[in-house]
């Protein structure tokens, strides 16, 4: 039986706007296309775990509201288990504006604050038969439980850092075996500096893998003290939105595999480039076969 991977954090209605190119300040743009789907970072995840052949169950909230009860089924529709979302009587289910240009380069307004941050709505879940725990750091109170709960049971743990308070995020940094920022997640959190630096910053001399995601230029991560560098695959991209919310599930998945870091990050790697090749939200996703063929490819982006 395959082992659950347990993904903490936020369900988010998209409204995606294609534009020519993304606006300046001031600047009036039309439309090119426009469609809702829906996105949030553990959410996603959840989604390319299952598309890859894992079992993924999404922890978060939603209102009572029509947003809610159609992102619910859109995530079953997609084989995620959700006996763990919590359905709130007040606020409305999350959403967020998208802006993507001809290029598959994106722009994004977040509404994070639409529901209840309570972390009193987990399920009574010690998470002994999970095989990983990926919590977002958009809802940091949920997250802190299930890393600590995680860590009680030995399971490995990965966060999505990317977003959120510096406080709330070092917290979770401090619990978390695998942490994995975006770049202006890294920025956000560590200030300016080299990312080698900011990496070693935020490990602070921890045994914890640490890394930053950097689109067209790879990745780089800090493993026992040397920091590494995995290349992007090169693919014509038609939308990059949900590409770091599918390399982390894709990560978690291989962990939970027992595969190393370094070979976990190229497999994920792979997984988030044919989601911007497809585009599409998470009908988007490539299932293992299409991630083992870019693999074998060796179509490596050159910077």
């Amino acid at each position: 039986m395959k082992r659950k991977i347990v993904c903490v954090g936020n369900l988010v209605l998209d409204e995606v706007f294609q534009v020519a190119s993304l606006p300046a300040s001031g600047i009036k743009t039309g439309v090119l296309g426009y469609e809702q789907r829906y996105g949030g970072p553990a959410a996603t995840a959840a989604v390319a775990i299952c598309r890859l052949g894992g079992a993924a169950c999404y922890w978060g909230r939603v209102a009572a509201d029509a947003a809610g009860a159609a992102g619910i089924a859109a995530l079953r529709q997609q084989g995620v288990d959700c006996s763990g979302v919590a359905v709130l009587p007040e606020g409305r289910t999350l959403r967020a504006i998208v802006m993507v240009d001809a290029h598959g380069e994106r722009s994004i307004v977040s509404d994070r604050h639409g529901l209840s941050f309570d972390a009193s709505v987990l399920p009574d879940d010690p998470l002994g038969d999970a095989g990983a725990v990926l919590v977002d750091s958009r809802w940091p109170a949920g997250a802190l439980i299930a890393l600590d709960r995680a860590r009680a049971a030995g399971v490995v743990t990965v966060l999505d850092a990317d977003g959120g308070a510096t406080g709330d995020n070092q917290a979770l940094i401090d619990r978390a075996d695998h942490v994995v920022f975006s770049s202006e997640g890294l920025r956000d959190h560590a200030g300016e500096g080299s990312p080698e630096d900011l990496l070693r910053h935020c490990a602070g001399g921890a045994p914890k893998v640490v890394a930053v995601t950097r689109g067209a230029a790879g990745s780089l991560w800090l493993i026992d003290g040397e920091v590494v560098a995995v290349p992007a695959f090169r693919v014509a991209v038609a939308d990059t939105t949900g590409c770091g919310d599918t390399f982390h599930g894709a990560y978690a998945l291989a962990l939970s595999e027992r595969r190393q870091p370094l070979e976990a990050a190229r497999f994920a790697s792979a997984a988030a480039a044919v989601k911007a090749e497809r585009g599409r939200g998470w009908d988007g996703m490539g299932d293992r076969a299409a991630i083992e063929a870019l693999l074998a490819s060796g179509a490596i982006h050159q910077p």
